[in-house]
């Protein structure tokens, strides 16, 4: 098992709230993601950190992200009454797109949602698993005075 897996693993377990700074420290220990290795279904969670948004994917019965191709995906694929899948496209005002973007002086696939100015970094922590920050002026947390981002991760089905 990878340091990063191991980690990633250790992260994804802890109970109780994670430093920013932890994540960030993480984040940049990993390699960028490109659009192509995005393409597939991922199931996903987030790291409690104090973030005001922290439990707003748990409300929407969140799963995870579709990424059919870099023209169409499903950022908020939730899961109904009955377990099925669909993509909420209420909560964030529509669906996304993937695109290269440069983040914290790195390029990396990045998903831009249609309705929202958020954008979803992803960085590799190994073929299954990927870190994730939003980022935009619908997503920053600016409640402790300084801008903080909601931290998440994906795990490929």
């Amino acid at each position: 098992m990878s340091t990063a897996r191991k980690t990633f693993a250790a992260l994804t377990e802890r109970t109780g709230e994670i430093p920013d700074a932890e994540l960030d420290a993480f984040w940049d220990t990993l390699q960028p993601a490109t659009v192509d290795f995005m393409i597939g279904e991922w199931k996903g969670g987030e790291f409690a950190t104090g973030h005001r948004a922290n439990g707003f994917m748990t409300q929407l019965n969140w799963f995870g992200k579709t990424f059919i191709c870099a023209s169409d995906a499903k950022p908020l694929v939730c899961l109904d009454a009955d377990g099925n899948k669909f993509s909420n496209t209420e909560a964030m005002k529509g669906e996304a797109s993937l695109w290269l973007e440069e983040f914290r002086g790195e390029v990396t696939a990045s998903m831009v949602y249609d309705g929202a100015p958020v954008h979803d970094h992803f960085k590799k922590v190994d073929d299954n698993a990927v870190l994730g920050i939003m980022n935009g002026k619908g997503s920053l947390d600016d409640s402790s005075g300084s801008p903080r981002h909601l931290y998440f991760y994906l795990e490929r089905v």
